[in-house]
């Protein structure tokens, strides 16, 4: 739940958030470069990006992910300063964004900037369309509904804030009932014996346009820009205008090629 997570470190390189997608040897971090690999692996599947919203799906992702998380997130702290002390210091380290001592003093104002998010999925429902970008589930709705999901579970007072959002509260209900799927367990002792007896199966692509230029097999770091701001070294293996991966070793799991997005994230030579 906290720092060190040696396990999940030997297969990321240090890459702080969660939730990580695991496929063998092949590591995926940030939710958005998840969404992609999965729509990828299986095109069979209800897609959850709509050709005629793919491009808005990842704006409203990416709105969700700033506007209404950051407010979400720090309402999250701010009203459950009596967690245990490890868990407030891990978190206030890990959102840098958050000021401990100020925190309290701005509850009313992290208040609004939330509700005025919430009131954005509201207008966006009051055509009665049932999901965000029309008759279809995508990823916008997963996107949007992680802070509502956040909020009715870890905010005080999120019952009586959210009653307010009649058509936000029917969405939300059905997001939620399109399930999770039937999930199996595994213990970090199978994830790093899976990664030991797998094989990469990224491509190897660095485009001529790419910003940095950078050659294939460049020693690099790939940071998250906004917070948790751990950097990740390996050998460039990939980088477009959509994705970064390079190349990593660890005497735990061998060789592993880790993923990113490349919006979001800061790509430099080592």
């Amino acid at each position: 739940m906290i720092m060190p997570k040696p396990d999940l470190t030997a297969l990321t390189g240090g890459y702080r958030k969660t939730p990580v997608l695991q496929i063998g040897a092949d590591i995926y971090c940030d939710t958005q470069r998840i969404a992609r690999e999965l729509e990828s692996r299986f095109p069979n599947f209800p897609s959850l990006f709509p050709i005629e919203s793919s491009a808005l799906n990842d704006l409203v992702a990416a709105w969700s992910d700033t506007a209404l998380f950051r407010p979400g997130a720090s309402l999250s702290m701010g009203t459950n300063l009596d967690l245990p002390e490890a868990v407030l210091a891990d978190r206030f380290a890990f959102f840098d964004f958050m000021d401990r001592d100020t925190l309290p003093e701005l509850l009313p104002q992290l208040f609004a900037q939330f509700r005025a998010g919430l009131q954005r999925i509201e207008d966006m429902l009051s055509d009665q369309r049932p999901f965000l970008l029309g008759e279809l589930p995508g990823w916008a709705d997963a996107a949007c509904f992680a802070p509502v999901w956040m909020c009715r579970t870890n905010i005080r007072g999120a019952t009586d804030l959210l009653a307010q959002l009649p058509l936000l509260e029917a969405w939300e209900k059905r997001v939620a009932a399109l399930g999770h799927g039937e999930p199996q367990g595994a213990t970090a002792e199978q994830a790093i014996a899976s990664a030991c007896s797998a094989t990469s199966v990224a491509n190897k692509e660095v485009i001529s346009d790419a910003i940095p230029s950078l050659p294939a097999g460049q020693l690099i770091t790939v940071t998250p820009e906004d917070y948790g701001s751990v950097p990740v070294s390996g050998s460039l293996l990939r980088l477009t205008h959509y994705d970064v991966a390079l190349k990593r070793e660890d005497p735990r799991v061998g060789e592993v090629v880790v993923h990113f997005p490349r919006v979001g994230y800061k790509v430099e030579k080592q």
